[in-house]
């Protein structure tokens, strides 16, 4: 009997591999770059939301702790992290609470090392380096201590530094949405204003970090 149920699940799996295989990836924001090789999110979909002033749009990684910014000077985020350790920070997306025009509906996000979109694997994100949640697409309504009133996402993520870490430099694409994306028709229902920041990961030997 559980040889007739391991050989039906073998069938099963086979089947529904070929059957994946033949279809055309596609899948809802932020997976670009994942199921598809396309560069970046408006490869699909349109930059023409009322979001694209910069003075009322907030991007920003903070510390999970300390609630502090990881921002530098030159508007980069540097994220320090020592060998063999995590760091938490949080991805906070979303509008000043002085914008009087209409709110993002939901917030999209992936951290992505451009030089792996191309490649087959399915983790976009920097070698070496183990992550839970590189990407999400989130409604808005998160609160922030700080930013009362903002129209936000906000959420965690975890990374570490492996072994075989090494500094690299990512792309955070954001995209703040509001509409419905038409299935098969990305550019329609959906507006959507698009940004990129850049994001160095750095390692911190276990060494230099002790001094």
């Amino acid at each position: 009997m559980n040889a007739r149920i391991s050989t039906a699940r073998t069938v099963a799996a086979v089947i529904l591999t070929s059957l994946t295989a033949a279809m055309p990836a596609g899948a809802y924001p932020p997976a670009v770059g994942i199921l598809a090789r396309n560069r970046t999110c408006i490869t699909c979909h349109v930059s023409n939301g009322p979001w694209g002033d910069e003075a009322r749009t907030i991007i920003d990684l903070l510390d999970a702790g300390t609630k502090a910014s990881l921002r530098g000077a030159d508007g980069a985020f540097t994220i320090e992290v020592p060998r063999g350790a995590t760091r938490t920070v949080l991805t906070v997306i979303g509008r000043t609470k002085d914008d009087t025009g209409p709110a993002p509906r939901r917030n999209a996000w992936l951290y992505v090392d451009p030089t792996r979109i191309e490649t087959a694997s399915l983790s976009k994100f920097a070698p070496g380096w183990d992550v839970n949640l590189p990407m999400s697409c989130r409604l808005t309504g998160d609160q922030l201590e700080g930013q009362e009133g903002a129209h936000l996402t906000v959420l965690p993520m975890t990374v570490r530094a492996t072994d075989a870490a090494a500094g690299a430099e990512l792309e955070l694409q954001v995209m703040l949405t509001g509409g419905e994306s038409v299935k098969g028709k990305p550019k329609e229902g959906m507006i959507g204003s698009y940004y990129e920041r850049k994001v160095h990961l750095k390692v911190v030997e276990q060494e230099a970090a002790a001094r």
